[in-house]
């Protein structure tokens, strides 16, 4: 996973491939690491992603959460994957996180 530090409280990942069970405590591991050293936004970058599951939406929700009520934002952008794209529409996530 790609990660680029924007500046002290803004950071973007860029995982690969897919967010599922066998990866999504990794992530959500990161997730931890950047939200204990202050983090309150992160981008999250889809370009690389062809599947998500429900253990990595959950961990994006978790996420979105605390970061909110840190006043700081969850954003997704570039996703280039249409069952990526079916399946946020499908559930209304841009209803709870920003996406791109």
């Amino acid at each position: 996973m790609k990660m680029e530090r924007i500046d002290d409280t803004h950071v973007c990942i860029c995982p690969q491939e897919r967010i599922d069970i066998t990866n999504s405590n990794a992530l959500k591991e990161e997730f931890i690491r950047l939200y204990d050293e202050g983090l309150t936004h992160l981008t999250v970058d889809f370009t690389h992603i062809d599947g998500i599951d429900s253990s990595g939406l959950g961990k994006l929700l978790l996420f979105q959460k605390r970061l909110k009520e840190r006043n700081g934002s969850l954003r997704i952008t570039n996703i280039t994957s249409d069952y990526v794209k079916k399946m946020f529409t499908m559930i209304h996530l841009n209803r709870v996180i920003d996406i791109d």
